[in-house]
């Protein structure tokens, strides 16, 4: 299963992507809005959003792409380890 997770703290980076890697899934992690996240987004299977740590702008791009990608999107206020597992374990 294929993720991307948008927002989140750029520290625990490593940690979201050791977490999906125990859950046998492949992440990408966007902390910050880049240039070409619209293209380096691709076709995830599932999409998570950490609300409290990213822009709107960020998340209108994220959520258009998901949507063309036909992607489940999982919103979360809280951008902690244990929210990630929370999702995954409902999902992977």
């Amino acid at each position: 299963m294929s993720i991307v997770i948008i927002g989140g703290h750029e520290r625990m980076e490593t940690q979201y992507k050791e977490i999906c890697k125990r859950y046998k899934c492949k992440a990408k992690v966007f902390t910050k809005m880049k240039t070409d996240l619209k293209s380096k987004i691709g076709s995830p299977d599932l999409m998570i959003l950490f609300t409290s740590t990213v822009s709107h702008k960020m998340v209108h791009c994220a959520v258009s792409e998901a949507e063309r990608s036909n992607a489940i999107v999982e919103r979360s206020h809280s951008s902690s380890a244990s929210a990630l597992i929370g999702i995954l374990e409902q999902y992977a």
